[in-house]
């Protein structure tokens, strides 16, 4: 696309701003003259999006006033329109007219003096923001409560409150041929590594796509495995959590317009790590994290090996329970195969539609919901009262681990199936082929099972299987970031 210039013709510059949002009446042109008379102005602005107090007391009234008369015949009369008379705390002078456009999209506007052509771009621009507020998404019991919104600046702000140092490094792109959605990478620079950093930003730079309306197509574009049922990276609301990553080497990708950052490279055992780990005693977060592995064992399994047990490996239930269980799916018409599955169904029914609805009843619904169907079917013999049980330990399990809620899903329903073909040696296959496919996934070139496949080095599990003292955790895993030494930190010298 060529480059547009402007003209010294102050009618020709506006024209050129009527032709191309001539069906856009949200565009103001406010024009105006300084007291003599002499000289012609323009102010273009998006209403709605420009503060009106900035705008008359900082640039019209100025500009009107007496005080500019001896100056309106000088040459340099936008310098000292732009240097001495007009008080906002940006302005850039600029010729080209895309980029003047590009700048009035965001909300600053466009001051034209006729007689020069160049445009001031001149920062008057004001959002409403949601204010920041603890995240819905991640409810905290100890520790900080703040949460991002939907302004990229203010997301940075809030990381640069808890890291002040010159180490921590902020660049912006825009992505999106339409939106032009601002994206910054944000990472510390002693810290993070050359490589992982020029990686990311290689990614970003590739993504060729019209609209960038949230983090989340930005994580489909840059994933390692975007056909796998895992992530290669992370989303949180957090800023405090967005700083332990960056403090581990890692690299956090702010989007404008979402409340939600992405840190990278993610590893699997992040699925486990929560912020209270960090913030209670290490006795406690050890015992919580052990709770969800656990917890991922039995909300994928549990339904699998009951099916393997009762159809195929009888000999392996005491004789009592084999007989109670025998007993109470007298009548059930499915088999234990098909019950297993319409029920992960309806219980997922159930967690979704109490995600979707109001936060004030949805909690209410879905255990009345869960009750109410759960009693029902049993007495109308749709279900057996073992399935219930089963169904309801795989679901309170997986609400132990909110990152891997839909990951799960599938992995149980796949566990199930091939139980119900197999019996244990599917499950085991399945079990099998899962950890095959966990080690063979990367993370911008990080090994996914990093601090997980080995007990040598004391290093990989302080942080994995346990949550170790702080004063124990004093290096970094070498893969992802470059100063090892939590001792010998980032300075701010």
């Amino acid at each position: 696309m060529s480059e547009i210039t402007l003209n010294k013709n102050i009618e020709y510059n506006i024209d050129l701003f009527k032709k191309d949002f001539s069906d856009d009446d949200s565009i103001v042109y406010r024009r105006f003259q300084n007291e003599s008379g002499r000289r012609k102005f323009c102010l273009i602005y998006i209403k709605s999006m420009v503060n009106d107090e900035i705008m008359t007391e900082n640039i019209l009234k100025p500009i009107m006033s007496e005080d500019i008369k001896k100056h309106e015949n000088s040459i340099e009369f936008l310098d000292y329109i732009v240097d001495k008379i007009v008080s906002v705390n940006e302005v850039e002078k600029l010729k080209d007219y895309t980029k003047l456009v590009d700048n009035l999209y965001i909300g600053k506007s466009i001051l034209f003096i006729d007689g020069f052509s160049q445009g001031a771009v001149l920062n008057t621009l004001e959002w409403n923001a949601r204010a920041i507020k603890e995240p819905i998404s991640e409810t905290v019991i100890k520790g900080p409560r703040e949460g991002f919104n939907e302004v990229i600046y203010t997301n940075i702000s809030l990381i640069r409150r808890r890291i002040i140092s010159k180490q921590l490094k902020v660049k912006f792109r825009e992505i999106g041929k339409v939106t032009k959605t601002k994206v910054c990478i944000c990472y510390i620079e002693d810290i993070a590594k050359e490589e992982i950093i020029q990686e990311v930003e290689r990614r970003l730079d590739k993504i060729d796509i019209d609209a960038i309306l949230d983090t989340g197509y930005i994580e489909e574009f840059i994933s390692d495995k975007p056909m796998s049922l895992f992530k290669t990276s992370q989303t949180t609301e957090k800023p405090d959590t967005v700083c332990g990553k960056l403090l581990e080497g890692r690299i956090a990708i702010i989007c404008n317009g979402s409340p939600t950052v992405i840190t990278t490279p993610f590893v699997f055992l992040e699925y486990f790590q929560v912020d209270e780990d960090y913030y209670q005693n290490y006795y406690y977060a050890t015992f919580n994290r052990l709770l969800r592995y656990l917890a991922f064992f039995l909300t994928t399994s549990v339904p699998a090996i009951y099916i393997s047990l009762t159809n195929y490996h009888q000999e392996l239930i005491p004789t009592q329970l084999m007989l109670s269980i025998y007993e109470s799916r007298q009548g059930v018409p499915f088999p234990t195969f098909l019950e297993a599955l319409i029920m992960i169904i309806v219980f997922e029914l159930i967690r979704e539609s109490g995600i979707r609805i109001s936060k004030y009843s949805g909690s209410a619904i879905s255990i009345v919901g869960a009750l109410v169907v759960g009693e029902a079917a049993v007495q109308a013999r749709l279900v057996s009262q073992p399935m219930i049980i089963v169904i309801g330990i795989t679901g309170i399990s997986n609400f132990l681990l909110p990152k891997m809620a839909n990951s799960t899903i599938y992995i149980r329903i796949i566990f199930v199936l091939l139980a119900s073909f197999l019996g244990l040696y599917g499950y085991v296959f399945g079990v099998i082929h899962l950890f095959l496919h966990l080690f063979s996934i990367k993370s911008f070139g990080i090994p996914y099972m990093l601090n997980m496949n080995s007990m040598e080095d004391k290093i990989n599990i302080k942080d994995a299987y346990i949550r170790a003292p702080w004063w124990y955790m004093d290096m970094r895993n070498k893969l992802i970031s470059k100063k090892r030494n939590r001792k010998k930190d980032v300075s701010n010298n």
